[in-house]
């Protein structure tokens, strides 16, 4: 079982930073593939980043890569996205979630099985 309790959303002006925190309650954070995905009302979830077990192996969305950085912590069991020059397309309700699985999936919601409850990100232009 793992649980994920997501943090550090809110409202940023386009241009502006976050970060956001997933703390994670598990005995097997270390061997666990984590990702970030984010939803806006109506539309599908879309997969933002993964990041691999031991963090070597990192993965991004097109409109996000070179402006958001997915890194873990495993020693405080959390999992973090470093999001920088937002723009107002960035804003939605993200979520932090773990891989069944001791590698990375593609980036779709169905490789990923446990999900926090997510936190709002609004960028206003």
């Amino acid at each position: 079982q793992v649980q994920l309790v997501e943090s550090g959303g809110g409202s940023v002006q386009a241009g502006g930073s976050l970060r956001l925190s997933c703390a994670a309650s598990t005995d097997t954070f270390g061997r666990r593939c984590f990702a970030w995905f984010r939803q806006e009302p109506g539309k599908s979830r879309e997969g933002v980043a993964s990041i691999s077990p031991g963090g070597g192996t990192t993965d991004y969305a097109g409109s996000v890569k070179g402006r958001f950085t997915i890194s873990r912590d495993d020693v405080e069991k959390t999992v973090y996205l470093e999001m920088n020059n937002l723009k107002p397309e960035d804003s939605a309700l993200y979520y932090c979630t773990a891989s069944p699985y001791n590698w990375c999936p593609s980036l779709r919601p169905d490789q990923f099985y446990y999900w926090g409850q997510g936190t709002r990100v609004t960028v206003s232009s």
